[in-house]
This record gives structure tokens, sequence and C-alpha cells, in this order.
């Protein structure tokens, strides 16, 4: 079964801890989430960009700005347990009015042929491109994988920041392990001079799920090492899942902090 249809799915809520309400915070005239979902209307390939929010204000905003939004519950933990739990409609709106033909795949076919893209609603520079480039890498891939993301090169002076996700990649480029720490360990040299030796790759924070994968989200283990890294990839490791990476240049800005946002302000 190959990937035939695709849509991006946005999660947001207001109650960000480091940052509350910054999915709303101004840049450059627009609220971030307004940027995000317009970055992704832009890509190529995506049935719909939907906003997944427990947010009536949010809900709101978003179909006054023209985008279609699904209700989630207020106790999701996760972006990706918020878009799993409408995993289902999501994969509808996705196959739009054919759905609803008599010679179109059942649900089980449409869900494992269909890829759900989530964008964080914190990227307010996302790269329209790279979302079309992880519906290519979904349509090119034999078998499909569960799991697409993109990475990029560090540079030297970002390696050891436990704020940028690391990503160990096999030689074949699937996703071994994501961590804040530095990944691998040069043995006998001085951490500054690890660049030296190998490539450390970043983690930009989208992913492309199948729809099957997605559907299945609350099915999958409980991941120790989720808990401890706080970097809800590391349960599709743990369960036995592929996930693939495809590199980009340069990575898309996170809003996490106060001081990410007023980078954010400056780059507009």
């Amino acid at each position: 079964m190959t990937i035939q249809r695709s849509v991006v799915a946005v999660p947001a809520r207001l109650a960000s801890s480091r940052l509350p309400d910054k999915v709303l915070a101004d840049i450059g005239g627009k609220p971030m989430l307004q940027r995000v979902l317009e970055q992704c209307a832009k890509a190529t390939g995506p049935a719909a960009v939907v906003l997944c929010t427990d947010s009536q204000r949010l809900q709101a905003l978003a179909e006054g700005w023209g985008f279609p939004v699904l209700m989630t519950s207020e106790a999701c933990s996760s972006g990706s347990e918020r878009i799993a739990s409408v995993a289902d409609q999501l994969v509808a709106m996705a196959w739009g009015q054919v759905a609803d033909r008599w010679d179109v795949p059942t649900r089980a076919e449409r869900l494992v042929s269909t890829a759900v893209i989530n964008v964080q609603g914190d990227q307010p520079f996302l790269e329209p491109d790279v979302v079309t480039a992880m519906v290519e890498e979904f349509g090119r891939r034999d078998p499909v994988p569960a799991v697409v993301t993109p990475v990029y090169r560090l540079k030297p002076d970002t390696i050891h920041n436990p704020a940028v996700v690391k990503t160990l990649l096999a030689h074949d480029g699937r996703a071994l392990y994501f961590c804040r720490s530095a990944i691998p360990h040069v043995r006998d040299v001085d951490p500054s001079e690890w660049h030296q030796h190998t490539d450390y790759w970043g983690h930009v924070g989208m992913y492309g799920f199948r729809g099957d994968v997605l559907a299945a989200w609350n099915q999958l283990p409980a991941s120790p090492l989720e808990d401890l890294e706080r970097l809800e990839q590391l349960r599709l490791i743990e369960a036995g899942l592929t996930i693939a990476t495809f590199p980009v240049k340069g990575t898309s800005l996170s809003v996490d902090t106060a001081e990410q946002l007023e980078e954010a302000r400056a780059l507009v």
C-alpha cells in the first residue's frame, strides 16, 4: 500500500507552561499560530491544513482565518497525542468527498495510505518546502515508513546545548535515538572537538505519521525514556517503530521561551 493522500495537522493549546498564550503572541503584526497555518497552506500535496485544539478561542480565530478546526480533549499531554485523538477525522479530511464513494479503500486501507504531517504551532518560520518534502518522502519510500522526520546538521556551538534535540542516525538514515545530550560520545577526545570526528544532527521537531500508526498512538506502551528526556518520539523508538529521516538545510525556530519570542520578532 502506498501513500495516496496527506493532510497537515497543527496541534495547539493556550496553556503553555513556559510561555502562556504563546501561539497568540504577536510576531510582525500577526499571531504566531496564524503564521504557522499560513506557511503550511503554501505546501504542495496536503489536502488540508487543520488546527487541532482544546481552545474555543483558538477555534474561532482559526476559522476566521479560513482554516478548519477539530476540537480535542484538554487531557492531551502532547501534540502527537492531540492529533492522534482525531486521527480518523484527519484521514477523512485528507480523502474529502472521495471517501463517500463506494469504490474507495476501506478505513484500514485509508489509514495506511494517508500521511498526517504534524506541525507544531510554535514554528512561525516553517518553510513550506519542508512540508512538501515530507509528503514526497512518504511517496518515494518502499516500504512506507511508520514515521518521517527532518533533521539538520548541527553547528559545533550547538552540539552540547540541551535545549537542542539531537538525533542519532544509522548508516541508512534511520533515527536510532533522540537525546538532549550530544550523541555519539567520542571516546578519549575533548567534547569541544567531537564535531571534528563525526556529524551531529539536530531534530527539526516535525513528524509525518502514517495514518494507522497515529490511530494506534494510545496503544503504544509507556516509555520510561520519553519521561526522562521529555521527548515524545522516544515512545515510538521504544515500541520498535521505524523513524525515517531526511536532511534539510537549517532549522525552523521553535518559540518556547520569552527570549526565543524576541528572537522571532527580531527576525521579522
